[in-house]
């Protein structure tokens, strides 16, 4: 999937025509799970995405991996975002970057992405 197609498809997803605003949600949403990220993980999902989307994803790769549930993740996502954003507007945000995830990797590397995460992030993929 080509950069452009996965900020249209995120945007369309979240329910609002502003590109800037997926633009940011993406790369916060990227950056926030691949600080979650262990063992190359953030590297191996990177290399099947855009090269826009790979540095959010990876920046944090080489620091010790954030182990939390989903919803200190879903809050770590609102703060980054900001402007009154709230855990569940931010559960929102991630499932619509989640899902245009699975469908812009291989079914493979998102079993690979799932498998480092709890349960609870499971239903951010649909």
């Amino acid at each position: 999937m080509r950069y452009d197609e996965f900020i249209k498809t995120v945007s369309e997803r979240d329910g609002h025509d502003d590109r800037e605003i997926a633009v940011q949600t993406t790369e916060v949403v990227l950056a926030d799970l691949g600080q979650r990220l262990k063992g190359g993980e953030a590297d191996n999902l990177a290399a099947q995405l855009p090269e826009e989307l790979k540095g959010p994803l990876t920046e944090h790769a080489a620091t010790e991996p954030v182990v939390d549930d989903v919803d200190d993740f879903l809050r770590r996502v609102a703060t980054h975002l900001g402007a009154g954003v709230d855990p569940e507007q931010a559960r929102h945000h991630v499932a619509a970057v989640f899902a245009t995830l699975s469908e812009a990797v291989s079914e493979g590397e998102i079993q690979n992405l799932r498998s480092q995460l709890p349960a609870g992030f499971g239903p951010l993929f649909k």
